[in-house]
């Protein structure tokens, strides 16, 4: 027996929000060890793909403590596109009656100096199983107080925390030297590890509580310089003894991500802590782990009808509140603290039209509006445009998600503009090379090979 999942794949440009259109994407599959084509799709002007059906297992799998069975399919990736290297994505997961978002951001070829011809490579990522199905080692128990490090040994002693534009990813044990770093924007990260730890399927009720441990577990690694102030140079690992489950380049879910552009700055802390709460959890199947929320057991609760706050107070206890962050790193203006809709005015309507205006040039399907402070119809169905863009809400109203949701797209458009305007004027070859390392810094983790033409 099978069910159905969907798939959207979005291709960008490496280190930015701009997408690449016509994209060549074909899917794949291998079923009683032979290997089938599932699709072949083109990304649009907006650099995504059609969303495709594809065969997956029943979703009782996922719903169910004791099963044993992968209750998701694998699927396979290659992207291509002229003037990039070739990026083959394995093992993308699709779960029953979910939207499975794939993000490819593809690399620019390699250019040898001396031909100036490009030299076209593959670069793979093989995705890790959802830990809850994967053998992962459990977490090792902290105690939750940590103390701040005293200046001046760490980098910064914040005076409240703070949702961080970056985080910096160690893949593997703390003490693995040899693995690499990975610079990864934070909302990424936190869409990430939910869909690593937990899954879509489950009650959003449940979704959102496991999103807030993660949430403030990563806030609490930030503020407390946990790993930055014993001399290392990443703030948290992918290894779940230590931190939480993350695999790099894998896909997110839909109902995930907008859970989490919803709540990404609010954790727990304790009634008159400071810190985020380290909100240490188990899986509640393979560990148990009084006094930490259990992901299956949340599960459960969530079907009860638990609201969020009520499955955290069940396993952390009343003393908890859910706190938002204040400060938000590498947004140019902060949430104006009310929706805008249509009637509303002022710098906080001209900055909405401002950036989408902006991000329209990379985003055509954006209609643009006036300029003039004016929260009209015309600048509601824009709002509406970006949101369907962006898996939002379609409420054409700009919300503290939306507002964020903008800010981090305009960031992202306009820093790649800036930095390939700067090297157009000391460009020797017609392919542009952006001036700055990937994502995963100097260390590649991915098999990196010649591509057979």
């Amino acid at each position: 027996m099978s069910s159905i999942g969907r798939l959207q794949v979005q291709v960008l440009r490496s280190n930015s929000a701009v997408p690449i259109s016509n994209a060549e994407i074909t899917i794949s599959r291998t079923v009683r060890g032979m290997r089938e084509q599932v699709s072949t799709l083109t990304t649009n002007r907006e650099g995504q793909s059609p969303v495709v059906d594809l065969e997956a297992p029943p979703v009782e799998l996922s719903l169910n403590k004791d099963n044993k069975i992968m209750p998701y399919g694998l699927y396979d990736i290659l992207i291509r596109v002229p003037g990039y290297d070739d990026l083959a994505i394995n093992g993308c997961q699709i779960l029953s009656d979910e939207t499975a978002i794939q993000v490819c951001n593809m690399q620019p070829a390699t250019i040898n100096r001396e031909t100036g011809k490009i030299e076209t490579n593959v670069i793979v990522i093989n995705i890790q199983p959802n830990r809850q199905y994967g053998d992962f080692p459990p977490k090792i128990p902290e105690d939750p107080d940590k103390p701040l490090p005293p200046p001046p040994s760490g980098l910064v002693v914040l005076p409240e925390p703070v949702v961080p534009e970056y985080i910096v990813v160690h893949a593997g044990t703390p003490s693995n030297s040899a693995a690499p770093n990975y610079k990864v924007p934070y909302r990424d990260y936190i869409k990430n590890v939910a869909s690593s730890e937990i899954y879509a399927t489950w009650p959003e009720a449940t979704i959102r509580a496991n999103v807030y441990c993660i949430i403030s577990f990563t806030l609490n690694r930030i503020y407390t310089e946990w790993y930055r102030g014993k001399g290392y140079d990443f703030d948290v690992t992918n290894s779940t003894a230590y931190d939480q489950a993350f695999s790099f380049g894998r896909n997110i879910f839909e109902t995930i991500s907008r859970v989490v552009d919803d709540i990404f700055s609010t954790y727990v802390k304790r009634t008159g802590a400071k810190q985020p709460l380290l909100t240490q959890y188990c899986d509640g199947r393979n560990v148990s782990c009084p006094g930490w929320l259990t992901q299956w057991g949340s599960k459960d609760l969530g079907e009860q009808g638990y609201v969020p706050y009520e499955i955290l107070t069940n396993f952390y206890g009343n003393d908890i509140v859910l706190e938002r962050a204040k400060v938000v790193e590498g947004s140019p203006k902060s949430y104006p603290g009310y929706i805008l809709k249509i009637g509303s005015s002022g710098d906080a309507v001209r900055t909405t039209q401002e950036f989408l205006n902006r991000i329209s040039q990379d985003y055509p399907l954006i209609p643009k509006v006036s300029v003039n402070g004016q929260y009209d119809a015309k600048t509601a169905e824009q709002v509406k445009t970006f949101q369907q863009i962006f898996g939002l809400p379609q409420t054409g109203e700009v919300d503290y998600a939306t507002w964020y949701k903008i800010s981090a797209i305009y960031v992202g458009v306009t820093k790649i503009a800036e930095l390939r305007s700067a090297e157009v004027e000391e460009q020797e070859f017609d392919v542009f090379i952006p001036p700055f390392p990937p994502l995963w810094g100097s260390k590649r983790p991915q098999v990196r090979y010649p591509r057979n033409n």
